[in-house]
C-alpha cells in the first residue's frame, strides 16, 4: 500500500481562496505537519492567466466580463489562460514530489514533466472509465478528443486539418520545497459559451469539449470525483482517506 494521501472534497471556492489555502497546505506539508492531499473542487466562473499567458488571448470586454460575471485572476501556474466554472471538476493535487533546491551551483529537479504526463494518463483512465476515448497530443499538454467524436459518441466526417478539442486541462506549480500546487480540471458539463471569451491555452483553432458532449448518461461531478479518488491513488501509488472537513494549521494560514 501507498503512503497515505488526504482526498478533501471543498465544493465551490473562489479562486483566490483557493489560491491561498493551497499554499498553506503546501507549507503544512513542507513543514511535516500533514500528509500529501488533493482538493476538489469547483470555482465559480473565473478566467485565470498562468505565467505563459498573453492579455491578447482574452477575449471578452470589460462589459462582457460584468455581464457573464467572470473574475479574472492572475496565476502562479504554468501554461496560459484557461476558463474555470460550474460543471468542471478541478483537483489540487499537494504533494512532495522531491527537493528541487542540491546547492548554489545547480537545481536539480524531479521529474515534473513525468508528473504531468501521469495526470495525463489518470485523466485519460478516468474517461475511458466512461466510455469516452482521449488521448494525449504531442508537444501540447493537457488531454484530448479527437475531433471526428461529436455530440453522444456518434462519428462525424472530419477534414484532415480538423484539430482535437481539449477536455482535460492542466497546468502546476512547484514550490521551493518541492512541494506540487495546482492541477488538472476535467470539464464535466460546462458552458461553452465561456471559452469562447478567451483563446485557450494561446492555441488558436483547438476548440473545447465537455463529457455531457460525448455521453448520453451524464455523470454527476460527486461520482466523478469518487472515480478521480480511486485512479489518483492508483497511478500515484496512494491510500486515499477522503473527507469533506478540512484542518488547516491557522498560524500557517494567516502566513
Amino acid at each position: 500500500m501507498g503512503t497515505l494521501c488526504q482526498a478533501i472534497e471543498v465544493g465551490t471556492i473562489d479562486y483566490a481562496d483557493a489560491r491561498v489555502l493551497q499554499s498553506a497546505l503546501a507549507a503544512e506539508l513542507a513543514a511535516g505537519k500533514r500528509s500529501d492531499c488533493i482538493l476538489l473542487l469547483q470555482h465559480p466562473h473565473t478566467y485565470t492567466l498562468g505565467s505563459s499567458a498573453n492579455y491578447e488571448d482574452l477575449l471578452y470586454t470589460d462589459d462582457q466580463l460584468i455581464h457573464y460575471d467572470i473574475v479574472v485572476c492572475e496565476s502562479d501556474r504554468g501554461g496560459g489562460i484557461t476558463y474555470h466554472g460550474p460543471g468542471q471538476l478541478i483537483g489540487y493535487p499537494i504533494l512532495d514530489l522531491g527537493s528541487i533546491h542540491v546547492d548554489d551551483s545547480y537545481t536539480f529537479a524531479s521529474d515534473y514533466i513525468s508528473y504531468i504526463r501521469k495526470l495525463e494518463v489518470m485523466l485519460i483512465n478516468i474517461l475511458g472509465y466512461y466510455g469516452i476515448k482521449s488521448t494525449q497530443v504531442s508537444g501540447l499538454t493537457g488531454v484530448w478528443v479527437e475531433s471526428g467524436v461529436s455530440s453522444k459518441g456518434q462519428l462525424t466526417s472530419c477534414k484532415a486539418n480538423d484539430l482535437p478539442r481539449k477536455i482535460g486541462s492542466i497546468g502546476i506549480r512547484v514550490d521551493k520545497n518541492g512541494i506540487s500546487q495546482h492541477g488538472f480540471a476535467l470539464n464535466i458539463d460546462i458552458q461553452d459559451s465561456y471559452f469562447e471569451g478567451i483563446v485557450p491555452c494561446g492555441l488558436e483553432g483547438y476548440g473545447t469539449i465537455s463529457m455531457s458532449e460525448v455521453l448520453s448518461d451524464v455523470p454527476t461531478i460527486q461520482d466523478v470525483q469518487s472515480t478521480v479518488i480511486r485512479e489518483f491513488g492508483r497511478i500515484f501509488d496512494k491510500e486515499m482517506v477522503s473527507s469533506d472537513r478540512l484542518s488547516v494549521d491557522p498560524c500557517i494560514y494567516r502566513n
